[in-house]
């Protein structure tokens, strides 16, 4: 159950550290900052895509589902971070990509040769009106779910970008070659697979194509067959949709170990702007209960966008207003910043959010950069916005490679408020009042309070909408969290007395919090 209480890091591998000067992060860099993520205090870190692709999504338009890109390093090099990571006690998971392949992998490649043997491993049609009732995921670039090809004299299914076709559930030899996916990835020694893209395995006509009885059958087969053949190894569900739906792939324990709770995430920016936090009320009350042995992950940003899919056409226009004046800024049905800069460089509003992730149901997963409060390049085509080279200091490479940052594969930052002579991990590690020595300050605090990780969770109606406030509980231990979303004082009443978990000061009648700040509060032994 060590996932229940990790906290989490994710990382982009060619913005991280460069080991070779090519000005390409790749594997062994990782390996080299292992002890600068052992030093913040992260358990386990998540690494995107890392096989041979087209780079048409980022990566996640696999050409090798067991392979590594050749600029990343091998699977030697795998191998060896791996090793590193357990020797520190930390833990690895990646993606695996279950719902579709790149149209160059080989599958696709021979399927679409007429009288392929392979065929029936991608979904093939002879018109484009099937499954009509399925919407299109990728509404700002794709306009169907289907692509004709004309070496297969035929439409392919795809839920994504058409270079993306969709593998085929419904033949057994494509549920078997995944599972063989997954065990390859696991003997080589992560603990996990992130399973992307899961709602969409099966089509069906009369249906949205969407979180199928079928989908949920294979993730149990899958996870039985972990459960089987492996120790202590978790399947974690990306189902960006409704709570209700969401919850099902928990199964009944069965299914994957944990999920990500999207819904929650725009309501904690839109409490921000609106200096009320009853939208994240509502959120958490229409949450489901979950299995005892299954976790919740918790985010302030999706690596890619604060994706906008979880909320109502018109917060999702307030959104856009508040956070998105540039519609350059918009991706998808979301906004593609950074976290910092969608906050304004407020480090306030900074504080405030983590205080109310670190504390929430769930175990909270961190974007790499944002510990120092990293900038964006909304600019810069798809992802690559999001997923500059990280920047270890202020020297002209920044720290990430000793190449020429002409030839870096994404540009640095030029933003002068966040440009690397600015914001490095370096100066802030020599500074005791950094944004990244509070950061790790507070994942300290949260490791010593597991109740965070696997506690009871209530509301507590604090008779005040811009005052969040609920409790974290278990046998040992009895915590209030209060957050306020007002950009002035508010003072919550206490019903006895109570001690800050960060500060160590006491209240006794009442806790005075300043505009936008939060409190951790326990029980006074």
């Amino acid at each position: 159950m060590w996932f229940q209480t990790a906290t989490f890091y994710e990382i982009s591998i060619h913005a991280f550290y460069d080991s070779t000067g090519d000005g390409i992060g790749d594997i062994p860099g990782v390996t080299a900052k292992l002890d600068y993520l052992e030093w913040l205090g992260v358990d386990c870190l998540w690494l995107l895509p890392f096989y041979p692709s087209p780079m048409v999504d980022g990566g996640y338009d696999v050409s090798d589902l067991t392979g590594v890109r050749e600029e990343f390093g091998t699977l030697d090099d795998v191998k060896e971070l791996l090793t590193e990571i357990h020797a520190r006690g930390m833990r690895a998971i990646a993606d695996v990509i279950v719902n579709h392949t790149s149209d160059q992998h080989p599958w696709f490649q021979a399927a679409r040769r007429p009288g392929s043997a392979t065929r029936d491993w991608y979904v093939w049609s002879d018109a484009s009106d099937r499954y009509a009732d399925s919407r299109v995921i990728f509404i700002d670039t794709q306009d169907s779910n289907w692509e004709w090809d004309e070496t297969a004299g035929a439409y392919y299914w795809h839920r994504f970008y058409a270079e993306q076709p969709d593998l085929n559930f419904d033949n057994p030899d494509v549920r078997e070659a995944v599972k063989d996916v997954v065990r390859f990835w696991l003997d080589i020694g992560f603990d996990g697979l992130r399973l992307d893209a899961i709602p969409y395995l099966y089509e069906r006509e009369g249906t949205i194509s969407e979180n199928l009885p079928e989908t949920h059958a294979f993730i149990k087969e899958l996870r039985a067959m972990v459960d089987a053949e492996y120790r202590d190894r978790i399947m974690l569900a990306e189902a960006n949709q409704p709570p209700p739906d969401v919850v099902a792939y928990f199964g009944d324990g069965d299914e994957c170990h944990m999920a990500y709770h999207f819904p929650v995430m725009p309501t904690l920016y839109m409490a921000l702007k609106r200096e009320d936090a009853s939208d994240i009320v509502k959120a958490l009350e229409a949450t489901p209960a979950i299995p005892p042995n299954c976790q919740w992950g918790v985010f302030l940003r999706n690596h890619d966008e604060l994706t906008l899919e979880m909320v109502t056409d018109e917060d999702r226009a307030y959104m856009y207003q508040e956070y998105a004046p540039d519609p350059a800024m918009k991706k998808n049905v979301g906004i593609r910043r950074r976290l910092m800069p969608l906050l304004g460089n407020d480090r306030s509003w900074f504080e405030l959010l983590h205080g109310v992730l670190l504390s929430l149901p769930g175990s909270p997963f961190l974007y790499y950069g944002d510990e120092i409060g990293m900038g964006d390049n909304y600019l810069l085509n798809d992802r690559d916005g999001v997923r500059t080279p990280m920047q270890w200091s202020g020297n002209p490479g920044a720290g990430f490679s000793t190449a020429d940052p002409s030839r870096f594969s994404v540009p640095l930052i030029a933003d002068p408020a966040y440009e690397p002579g600015k914001v490095n991990v370096a100066d802030q590690q020599a500074s005791r009042s950094s944004l990244l020595n509070w950061v790790r300050s507070l994942l300290a605090v949260r490791r010593s309070l597991p109740v965070f990780g696997t506690g009871s969770f209530e509301l507590v109606d604090l008779g005040d909408p811009a005052v969040l406030g609920y409790r974290r509980f278990d046998r040992q231990t009895d915590t209030l969290v209060v957050a306020n979303f007002s950009s002035s004082p508010r003072s919550v009443e206490l019903e006895h007395p109570m001690v800050d978990l960060w500060s160590g000061r006491l209240w006794n009648d009442a806790v005075e919090l300043p505009g936008c700040e939060f409190a951790w509060l326990g029980m006074v032994p």
